[in-house]
């Protein structure tokens, strides 16, 4: 007769459970008083959402690098702890966003705050485990959470987006699902490193499998990131969601997935296979250039921006192509500055949102920034400051991430790389410039009634204040934050 199996709760080191756990019990706590009081005003679970991020902040900033927890599933080490950081903080910033002037729907479900929650609690698991079942169930729940809240918004184009994220998302993890059950059947193991180690063991034999692997996982974190040719969901998505969850999408999810990313694709690109590092090669170049060219003709300034984040994902992505300390260490600097300049862009569309607007009618044409700096000056200036940034022109907070990415890539001999960087960042500054020239160089529309500050809050303001601040005295603590970075991505050991 077979002896039951103990397991001591000291093995499990369930610690590395703590942040998630934070997130999850705080979104079911926050459906319990909805169940014990029911029309609790939505600022209740807007403060409840912050106190409980401020909790889960909290217990990751107390993890022990290196280590493993729960059967060996949990893995805590530096980029674990840093994705952690950025996503909480960012989600920190963009949950204020639901102070807004004008009361849209969502926001007066306290389901909406639970599943935000959940979604959380996904991204946490992506970025702190290399299991690959762990990876997709991580992946599915903030994805699945991320699906309702766009329909939440109740129009037509929310449903639409939804269905749309929906059916691409499923077809992602379908894709997913199929390049680990390849890389199972080649390596007998779903944990990345022992996929490595097998890998290299066997001389990256048989090439066929790990090819087709490859390129399902490609396809599914392509459908993830945007990039090309699994970006056509992107701008559709971006357009039918609120500017708020928008600018939330640009930011969080991409941050897990690249993660998993540094996890997965960068053994496979140092294998000395060719093929291996020449198929990401393509796939950032494509995919930079071509979204910095479909951005240079949108007449939308939400789907100019929508094809601005997939440009700068696929920027963060050629440092995953590159693979060294740097190079990752540039991954974070990177989205950390970006992350402040994309809250502070899509604030300000935020804040022009118009809830009577019709279906078929775009609340950010182009056309409703014309002459804006005549009639909102302040506006029109942070507005401007945002561009700027966005642009990379120094001494603005995103010229910095830019210049040690591509710093990064000459260092490690990728000069035509660098090279396309730097043509592509020239591009994209013509677009940003476009808005700055519609603002402050064009004479308003004659008879033009709309209320620009309409969803303007004092909330919002203050969100829009410590963007700005951020995105102009950044260049007095970047150094701090490339020797933070950097500390934890070599206790990583990458």
């Amino acid at each position: 007769m077979l002896e039951p199996i103990s397991v001591s709760l000291e093995s499990l080191n369930l610690g590395t459970l703590s942040p998630m756990l934070v997130a999850i019990f705080g979104a079911l706590l926050i459906l319990v008083i909805d169940l014990i009081k029911k029309d609790t005003d939505k600022s209740l679970h807007v403060i409840l959402t912050m106190l409980i991020l401020l909790v889960d902040l909290g217990s990751v900033i107390g993890l022990s690098l290196n280590q493993r927890g729960f059967f060996d599933v949990m893995l805590i080490d530096g980029i674990s702890v840093l994705g952690q950081m950025i996503i909480i903080v960012a989600s920190m910033l963009f949950i204020p966003l639901a102070f807004s002037g004008n009361r849209f729907h969502e926001y007066k479900y306290p389901e909406y705050f639970a599943l935000f929650l959940f979604m959380i609690a996904g991204f946490q698991f992506m970025v702190s485990t290399d299991n690959l079942i762990l990876i997709f169930v991580g992946l599915e729940t903030s994805s699945l959470a991320l699906y309702t809240m766009i329909a939440m918004h109740n129009r037509l184009r929310s449903f639409e987006s939804a269905v749309k994220y929906f059916t691409m998302g499923a077809l992602s993890a379908g894709f997913y699902a199929f390049g680990a059950m390849i890389f199972y059947a080649i390596s007998g193991s779903v944990e990345i490193y022992k996929i490595a180690e097998v890998m290299v063991q066997r001389e990256y034999e048989p090439i066929l499998y790990i090819l087709v692997a490859t390129l399902f996982m490609l396809g599914s974190f392509g459908f993830k990131l945007g990039l090309v040719p699994f970006h056509t969901w992107v701008p559709d998505v971006y357009e039918g969601s609120t500017s708020a969850l928008a600018g939330y999408m640009a930011v969080v999810p991409k941050v897990a997935a690249f993660v998993v990313s540094i996890r997965l694709f960068e053994f496979l690109t140092h294998s000395g296979i060719v093929w291996l590092e020449g198929v990401l090669y393509v796939m950032v170049v494509v995919t930079m250039t071509i979204a910095n060219i479909w951005a240079l003709v949108q007449s939308d300034v939400k789907r100019m921006l929508a094809y601005s984040s997939i440009s700068h994902g696929a920027f963060v992505m050629a440092a995953i192509l590159i693979g060294t300390t740097q190079s990752n260490s540039a991954i974070f600097i990177y989205w950390t500055l970006f992350m402040f300049t994309a809250l502070g862009s899509f604030t300000m569309l935020w804040v022009n949102r118009n809830k009577n607007s019709e279906e078929n009618i775009s609340d950010h044409s182009y056309e409703r920034y014309q002459g804006l700096f005549y009639k909102y000056p302040i506006a029109a200036s942070m507005m401007g400051l945002f561009m700027l940034s966005l642009a990379g022109v120094p001494p603005f907070a995103l010229f910095w991430g830019k210049l040690y990415l591509i710093s990064s890539a000459v260092t490690s001999g990728y000069i035509v790389l660098a090279v396309i960087l730097a043509l592509n960042s020239a591009i994209a500054a013509y677009y940003y410039l476009k808005l700055i020239i519609y603002m402050f160089l064009k004479d308003p529309i004659e008879n033009n009634n709309d209320k620009y500050l309409g969803n303007m809050t004092l909330t919002l303001k203050t969100v829009v204040g410590i963007s700005a601040a951020f995105m102009i005295v950044s260049m007095f603590f970047v150094d701090s934050i490339i020797s933070i970075v950097t500390n934890y991505i070599y206790s990583s050991g990458f």
